[in-house]
């Protein structure tokens, strides 16, 4: 598979929260319907609560599109990103499901992970049942850290991984 998918990746602004929405429920309803729940809290998002966050400071957005479609978006979060001590969340990482496979999501996780120095550690969450998010996450060189479970009572597993990888 490529390293890059045919999409431009770039930085995510408020104005573009419903386009990301739209994504991020296509993309987490295949999660809630392997979990057995819609509770899963990507898909209670709001779009005012997703514009917040991207206007947050500490958030640095990023989406694919082809075209003129967003078709997957990621958020980075965390302070000091970039320092070499900092330590962010690689959070609500999304790719519709018709692009999915296609390189849309390795594309994103390398624009993510272009914003860390060296030292920077990025830590993620996802359900312990998605083996096609795990497969992709231990490729670009995560490791399971903890488990914890989330308000949908959905297993849930923490993985890290110290930049830069190799």
């Amino acid at each position: 598979m490529p390293s890059t998918a045919p999409c431009v990746v770039a930085e995510l602004t408020a104005g573009d929260a419903g386009e990301v929405l739209t994504v991020q429920y296509a993309a987490y309803l295949a999660e809630a319907r392997r979990y057995g729940t819609t509770e899963i809290p990507p898909l209670r998002e709001t779009v005012a609560e997703l514009a917040a966050d991207l206007e947050r400071p500490d958030v640095r957005a990023f989406g694919a599109w082809a075209g003129a479609r967003l078709i997957g978006s990621v958020r980075l979060r965390g302070d000091r990103v970039g320092t070499g001590s900092g330590c962010a969340e690689l959070a609500r990482y999304s790719v519709a499901p018709d692009a999915q496979g296609h390189g849309v999501g390795r594309a994103l996780l390398e624009r993510a992970h272009a914003e860390l120095a060296a030292g920077d550690v990025t830590w993620l969450v996802t359900g312990a049942r998605s083996e096609e998010n795990l497969r992709l996450y231990r490729r670009a060189g995560y490791e399971e850290t903890g488990r914890l479970v989330d308000s949908a009572g959905v297993e849930l597993l923490r993985l890290e991984r110290l930049s830069p990888w190799t």
